[in-house]
């Protein structure tokens, strides 16, 4: 799978989570809050899921076949202009989205985990709350929530900060000013931020943050995650209200928290703030809105959910994207050295037997233009190399760029010797002892002494190809590595140089047929695959 194809996979998932998210908009905010979530955590579950899922193709149209790098629009330019293509260059479109993408990771996750260290330097620095008001009110709202994990309330010396943090040991922090609050206050503020704690609202939250590290550059993950954040608030005032507060008590009590906790260089990213001042129009009109539905997931919409979610995962994590209209089919000839060769006679033959001839030029390169999807059979010939026939099929848009090996032919000989035939008697036959029959068919298997790794080569990792190269090797009868032959053309040099040098290195004991040292014949299949 490329980038392309995981960002519209996880693209369609968010797009999905957020259409629902509006289509729910008379049902409760902790439903909506429950369905952006699965979405969010889905939409980084779905690379994992292709790569376990079998695939279905979707064929989709191709405009054309383009170069992907700005070295190959140099080459195609050259090429128009009749000039002589440049031997490289260093600037490689891919290349540049991966370290674009690897410096936006790293500056959102660097926030991030920033914003973690200050939660958790504050609250080292934060003073224990042991007022018995604030413990005997703490445990009432705890026992009437089922929150049995023991909340620690941390009162802290900013004066903007109040909010919850933590999943197993959650704690609360609370502004400086609050040992002038009121009993109502004190009530309210616990029974919100305890709503956080039994909703598990900081994990979900810290989870969500996290896949949008991933994907940064993608605009519906920023805009699931700020809607999660606000149907996180709004779920828990309308737990609080379930509690028999009055909601305009409750909108008094948040404004004028909202007055002194204001704050705009602070954005608790790591943290779910009660009075973030973005939301606080909107949160008032719901709270003081007595139709609107304020009831929590039950089981029977939860499950609902999940099915609705990986209805949409699951197809999105198998389907594949196919090409269908014809694009030009490139590929380049290497020799086993991993040059290029070029004066290479190849032919493309299709399943009604239809040919094409073409030549590979001086860069090694050839190209069939207008080459529809389906099955083919590649032939490559040049003198002093192995005639090649390659089949493959072109279904997904990397397999129009293709990469042969050419092996060196081999070198026969045919001696013929003559001489007259004897005619008459030749004289009668001696008699001769009978031989001691020698009986064999005892021998004593190589044992590896030395094992050296193949190193998966950097231009195929960094250009995500996979391959396998089978391999021939001769044991001599010292145990050492005499001879190495690549068994097929259809695959890079590079994998073949790699696999080949790793197996040269090889020590074995010797090979013992009836107590003699001889030479053995070894087949090897080296296989070199990326993960995720």
């Amino acid at each position: 799978m490329n980038a392309a194809d995981a960002v519209l996979r996880t693209s369609a998932i968010l797009a999905a989570g957020l259409i629902a998210h509006g289509l729910l908009g008379r049902r409760s905010a902790a439903l909506r809050h429950f369905v952006l979530a699965g979405a969010i955590l889905l939409s980084a579950a779905v690379v994992p899921l292709s790569l376990a899922l079998p695939s279905w193709d979707i064929r989709l149209p191709a405009l054309s076949a383009r170069p992907t790098s700005v070295s190959s629009v140099m080459t195609m330019a050259a090429r128009t202009a009749g000039e002589a293509p440049p031997a490289s260059s260093a600037v490689d479109l891919d290349t540049i989205i991966v370290i674009v993408w690897a410096c936006g990771f790293a500056l959102t996750a660097l926030l991030l985990l920033v914003e973690g260290w200050r939660l958790v330097r504050i609250s080292a620095r934060a003073e224990q709350i042991h007022s018995a008001e604030w413990v005997s009110a703490a445990r009432q709202i705890a026992l009437s929530y089922d929150v049995r994990r023991h909340v620690a309330l941390l009162q802290t010396s900013a004066p903007d900060l109040l909010a919850t943090w933590g999943l197993f040991k959650p704690r609360v922090l609370l502004p400086a000013h609050v040992s002038n609050w009121s009993s109502d206050r004190i009530r309210i503020v616990l029974a919100h931020e305890l709503a956080h704690v039994r909703r598990n609202d900081w994990f979900i939250q810290i989870a969500a943050e996290a896949v949008r590290t991933i994907f940064w550059f993608n605009p519906l993950i920023w805009l699931a995650c700020t809607r999660l954040r606000r149907e996180s608030e709004q779920a828990c005032d309308d737990v609080v209200l379930g509690e028999r507060i009055p909601a305009r008590e409750y909108a008094q009590h948040l404004l004028e928290i909202a007055r002194k906790c204001r704050n705009p260089r602070a954005a608790w990213v790591a943290a779910t703030p009660m009075a973030r001042s973005s939301t606080l129009e909107r949160r008032i009109a719901a709270m003081l809105n007595p139709a609107l539905n304020r009831r929590s997931v039950s089981r029977s919409s939860a499950i609902c959910t999940i099915a609705l979610l990986l209805a949409v995962a699951l197809p999105a994590a198998a389907f594949r994207a196919a090409q269908t209209s014809p694009a030009t089919l490139t590929g380049s000839v290497y020799d086993s050295t991993g040059a290029v060769v070029p004066g290479v006679a190849i032919t493309l033959e299709n399943a009604k037997e239809e040919k094409q001839q073409a030549t590979t030029r001086a860069d090694g390169r050839f190209d069939f233009p207008q080459t529809a999807p389906g099955k083919y059979v590649l032939s490559a010939t040049l003198p002093g190399f192995r005639a090649l026939k390659q089949e493959f099929e072109l279904k997904s848009a990397r397999d129009w760029d293709r990469a042969i090996t050419l092996q060196v032919g081999d070198v026969q000989e045919t001696i013929s010797v003559r001489e007259r035939r004897v005619t008459g008697p030749v004289g009668s036959p001696q008699p001769q002892m009978p031989k001691p029959l020698k009986v064999g068919g005892n021998i004593r298997v190589p044992t590896k002494t030395l094992d050296v790794k193949p190193t998966y080569p950097k231009s195929m990792r960094d250009a995500g190809r996979e391959g396998v190269v089978p391999i021939e090797a001769i044991i001599g009868p010292d145990g050492a590595v005499t001879s190495v032959r690549v068994l097929t053309a259809q695959v890079h040099p590079d994998f073949a140089i790699a696999a080949a040098d790793a197996v040269r290195q090889w020590k074995f004991t010797p090979t013992l047929l009836n107590g003699v040292p001889v030479e053995v014949v070894m087949k090897v299949s080296v296989e070199f695959r990326l993960s995720d």
